[in-house]
């Protein structure tokens, strides 16, 4: 069976930075993405940033410059280093990795919440 458990969310401070880590376990495809997803109250979940197993990356335009993210392939591991963090930055943060095969699979954690103050 196929988990993601994310880690690393917390509260801090505006212009603080937070580090966040998704380790997936199970049977899961080598060729797949990783990405974490956000959702704030009362809104839709919207993707952050993403990353292929070979490495291209792409960003949501508002935390671009900002936030990084990095997968550890041996690892089954994605990370989001978030800097410069935004009260807008709040939300409920899921790891999410979907597999590229045909009919693959799509897997989600629990979440993990990030709450930013003024």
């Amino acid at each position: 069976q196929v988990q993601l458990v994310e880690s690393g969310g917390g509260l801090v401070q505006a212009g603080g930075s937070l580090r966040l880590s998704c380790a997936a376990s199970g049977s899961i495809s080598s060729i797949n993405v990783m990405g974490w997803y956000r959702q704030a109250s009362g809104k839709t979940r919207e993707l952050v940033a993403g990353i292929a197993s070979g490495g291209t990356t792409n960003y949501k335009d508002s935390v671009k410059g900002r936030f990084t993210i990095s997968r550890d392939n041996a690892k089954n591991t994605v990370y989001l280093q978030m800097n410069s963090l935004k009260p807008e930055d709040t939300a409920v943060y899921y790891c999410n990795l979907r597999e590229n095969a045909k009919d693959g699979m799509d897997y989600w954690g629990k979440g993990t919440l990030v709450t930013v103050s003024s």
